[in-house]
Formats: C-alpha cells, sequence, structure tokens
C-alpha cells in the first residue's frame, strides 16, 4: 500500500533508541518491558508531545516476554502514558518495528487515528526459557490435584530428560535450518565470496564508529542508567569496533559450516538488546500542533520467497513493489538503509536487484537496479551496531530521516529480511 492512498498523509515526526548492546552485557539486568519503556518515556519527553494527544501505540516484541506478552499494552501502562490509550502487539519477526510504523500509518492514512506510537523492544538477555511437554503435563496435572500423594503421582512418569529446559527454537520450523546456515546456502549459491562479506562488515564498523565520532547518533540515543546499583550509565552501542580491520576479519573462522564456510562472527548481526520508538502522526495533526516531521511515509511493501531457496532474499522481492508503489524507481533514492542480518544476505540482495534473471524472476522487463554502496548504510548497519530483532526496524528509519536532512536529500529505501522467507521495504520522504 502507498500511504498517498489514504486521505492523510503519514508523518514521522521524532524517534529514539536506547544504546544496542550484545546480549548479556550491559543491558542483562532489563527486561524487553523495561527497555521499550525507556524508549518510549524518553520519545514522548524529548518530542515534547502532549500525552493526551497520543491515541494508538503498535509496539512489538519477536521473542515474548512469558510475564508480559502483550507487550505493546504493557510497555503504555508501564510508561505512564494515559491509560486509554488503545495497543496492540505486532510482530513480523525481524521486521517487526516497520509492520508496527505500517500497522500505525495505516490508521493514521485511515483518519481512525491522529498521533501514534510505533517500535519495538528485545532482551536477549531473557529469553523465555520453556519446559518439556511431559514436564508442562504433569505440572498441569499436579495443580489439578487434592492431596500431595495425588500431586506427585504425575512426576513420576518422568523421564531425567523431560526435566532438561528448552530454548526457544533458533531454525525455520518449516525447513529445519538456521538463519545462519540459510545464510551460507545463499553465499554458496550466489556466490558470495568471504572478501566481500568481510569488506561489507568493515564498512558497517567504519561508518558507525565515524557516526558515533561525529555525534550523529547523539540525537536519537537514550542515555540508560543501568540496575542494579545504578551507578553505570548506557550511553552507547557496545558493538561497532573502531579498530577492526579487513586481515582480522578475514582471520575469524566460520561459524555454522566450520569446513567450507564464509559466514563468521565478524560478518554477522550479534544477539542484542535494545528497544526503539517513533512518534508518527497525520500531517494534519502534525502542523496543528506545531511540530516539524522528520519526513513521510510514501509507501511500504511486505513480500514472500520460499524460505527453502533463499530465505533471506525478502528484500529483493518487497523493494520493487515498495518503490513502484511510490512512483519511483532506484536511481531515484539517495540512501539505501539495509538490514544488515549477515553480510552474505545484503551482498545477495543487492545481487538480486542487479540481475536481470532475477528481474525475469519477478517477471519484470529489467533489472531494479544497482544499489550505490556509496549510499549504503551510510552510519553502520546491523553487524556493528547489533540487531535487536523488534527494533531494528525503527532504528532504521530514524536513522535514515536524520541522515536526509543532514545531507539536503529527499529520499530513502530501508528493507529489512525476516525469519520464513519475508522481506520489507518502505520508501521515505524528507519533510
Amino acid at each position: 500500500m502507498a500511504a498517498s492512498t489514504g486521505p492523510h498523509r503519514v508523518a514521522i515526526v521524532a524517534g529514539v533508541r536506547t544504546p544496542f548492546v550484545k546480549a548479556g552485557t550491559v543491558f542483562a539486568g532489563l527486561t524487553a518491558l523495561d527497555l521499550g519503556r525507556i524508549a518510549v518515556q524518553e520519545l514522548v519527553q524529548r518530542s515534547d508531545v502532549d500525552p493526551l494527544e497520543i491515541d494508538q501505540c503498535v509496539f512489538g516484541q519477536v521473542i515474548p516476554t512469558l510475564t508480559a506478552t502483550s507487550i505493546a499494552r504493557e510497555v503504555v501502562l508501564a510508561a505512564g502514558l494515559p491509560r486509554r490509550i488503545e495497543a496492540h502487539t505486532a510482530v513480523r519477526a525481524c521486521a517487526t518495528s516497520l509492520q508496527a510504523l505500517v500497522d500505525a500509518g495505516n490508521a493514521i492514512a485511515l483518519g481512525q487515528s491522529h498521533v501514534a506510537i510505533a517500535g519495538g523492544t528485545e532482551s536477549m538477555s531473557d529469553p523465555p526459557i520453556f519446559t518439556s511437554r511431559p514436564l508442562a503435563q504433569a505440572l498441569v496435572q499436579s495443580s489439578r490435584a487434592r492431596s500431595l500423594p495425588e500431586k506427585l503421582r504425575p512426576f513420576q512418569r518422568l523421564k531425567p530428560k523431560d526435566l532438561i529446559p528448552v530454548p526457544p527454537a533458533i531454525a525455520e520450523y518449516s525447513t529445519g535450518m538456521t538463519m545462519g546456515e540459510s545464510a551460507e546456502k545463499m553465499a554458496k549459491e550466489n556466490g558470495i565470496t568471504r572478501r566481500e562479506q568481510d569488506e561489507i562488515a568493515l564498512a558497517s564498523h567504519r561508518n558507525a564508529a565515524a557516526a558515533w565520532k561525529a555525534g550523529k547518533f547523539d540525537g536519537e540515543v537514550v542515555h540508560v542508567p543501568v540496575p542494579p546499583r545504578y551507578e553505570e550509565t548506557a550511553a552507547a552501542d557496545n558493538i561497532v569496533r573502531e579498530d577492526t580491520t579487513l586481515d582480522a576479519l578475514l582471520a575469524l573462522k566460520p561459524v555454522f559450516d566450520r569446513k567450507y564456510g564464509t559466514v563468521t562472527a565478524g560478518n554477522a548481526s550479534p544477539l542484542t538488546d535494545g528497544a526503539a520508538a517513533l512518534l508518527v502522526m497525520s500531517e494534519a495533526r502534525a502542523k496543528a500542533l506545531g511540530k516539524q516531521p522528520l519526513g513521510y511515509l510514501r509507501s511500504w511493501a511486505f513480500a514472500a520467497t520460499d524460505p527453502a531457496d533463499q530465505l533471506l532474499q525478502g528484500p529483493a522481492y518487497a523493494a520493487p513493489i515498495a518503490l513502484d508503489r511510490a512512483g519511483m524507481s532506484l536511481k531515484d533514492i539517495d540512501i539505501v538503509e539495509m538490514h544488515e542480518a549477515f553480510a552474505a544476505q545484503v551482498a545477495s540482495n543487492i545481487q538480486a536487484l542487479a540481475s536481470p534473471a532475477f528481474a525475469k524472476k519477478l517477471g519484470r522487463a529489467g533489472p531494479v537496479g544497482e544499489v550505490d554502496r556509496s549510499r549504503l548504510n551510510v552510519n553502520g548497519g546491523s553487524i556493528s551496531l547489533g540487531h535487536p530483532f523488534a527494533a531494528t526496524g525503527a532504528r532504521i528509519v530514524t536513522q535514515a530521516l536524520r541522515e536526509l536532512q543532514r545531507r539536503d536529500k529527499s529520499t530513502a529505501l530501508c528493507t529489512v529480511c525476516a525469519a520464513g522467507g519475508l522481506g520489507a521495504a518502505i520508501v521515505l520522504e524528507r519533510a
């Protein structure tokens, strides 16, 4: 859908995020709800919007917190916002906060909402751990029993293996392959070399380090006091490696295919904790409130491909649809923000967009176009900044719009690959 098809133009007024930090480090004592609350409170304060103006919150989380499953509603309540704000949780794997933005954008475009918060939060330091099915069934049966012997009886049938905790699945349910294994498959099938992957990773780290040094993230990254003693404050991402080199990256060993593989810890995004939030309004409401938008949502598209084929190639399917809906071509785009799940995935999608064979597969007359690498992820991407699954889309949108302002340019294309062979793409235009 294109935002222009509704009667109301969708404005993105502000965006903030917490630092993105490696799982198990600085934010190990915080939950996804904590991080989401912090991002939303800061968004409201920095934008100086009256909370009474907010009528909707769409927020997402990919790895759910079992004690706060309705994360959008819980974020509203935890942030101390008016309880009348309606909320719903959006989930589209790594494209979750883009989905949240689109959900809010659709409501605004149709006049059903006027001021909304959209975003996502993730704590990979606090993943849900499940029991085995036999143990879960025993617990349920025991809870229904009335006497102690009856309560103990269900556990007598358990085997030692039934007591082992079950972590969340990391493989695709349909294929049994992890994302890393799928990235390896794409690298091999598409002829993506190890050197090209490491060069993408190096550019990500160098661009991110330069952006931090130049103060580009100061206006969008929240400072977070770290519990339990609050003597330390997290003020920056802790994954960026300013001193990394191509030789250092090339020296790392493959992770998923140890003998013939090319995907390493250096050219893949790490497990990350963090949250990001956007303030979205109708253009008319933004003007009425005296708010200057960062930019506007011009179009968006979601697409899918066979997860057993090229799992992370979804952006190459979604981007041309979003561009068509915007009435634009790739050459009209000033900067491209492409989520870096793996460098192999980035290279594969860039290759597909420029490929006549892929264009034929899409039923198009010619290739979508060449991505100018000098305009790609100019302030770093997920490999260097980190990837809290549900927060990455909102991070990319804020980063793109602020960079358009700095460069005095007009348009950005943002893409995210997601589990299940899904892809998301949005076109933004500067205010």
